[in-house]
């Protein structure tokens, strides 16, 4: 079992940044990433980064958000510069074991002027 704990969400100006962390319970040695999910809408993969550090975004992200994972602190971030209004959601960390998908219980994240 994996507890996730997201932080680092709020308000923020249109062309803004945040950094949003992970941490999870214990070490963990398979694929973490980042799902966001707008209201009225499905939730959405944003990004992935694997044991090794590769990563993938959504199309709509690329060159503006980047993930990163320390392996010693069991921790994973999304760093979110230039941010739109349409990136507005609640955004939830994922790690996925070969059974199991664990899920944090997510971060707000608003883009409002």
């Amino acid at each position: 079992q994996v507890q996730l704990v997201e932080s680092g969400g709020g308000l923020v100006q249109p062309g803004g940044s945040l950094r949003l962390s992970c941490a999870a319970s214990r070490s963990i040695s398979y694929a973490m990433g980042w799902h966001r999910q707008a209201p009225g809408k499905q939730r959405e993969l944003v990004a992935t980064i694997s044991i090794g550090g590769t990563t993938n975004y959504v199309d709509s992200v690329k060159g503006r958000f980047t993930i990163t994972r320390d392996n010693a602190k069991n921790t994973v971030y999304l760093q979110m510069n230039s941010l739109k209004p349409e990136d507005t959601a609640v955004y939830y960390c994922n790690a996925d074991s070969p059974f199991v998908r664990y899920w944090g219980q997510g971060t707000q994240v608003t883009v409002s002027s």
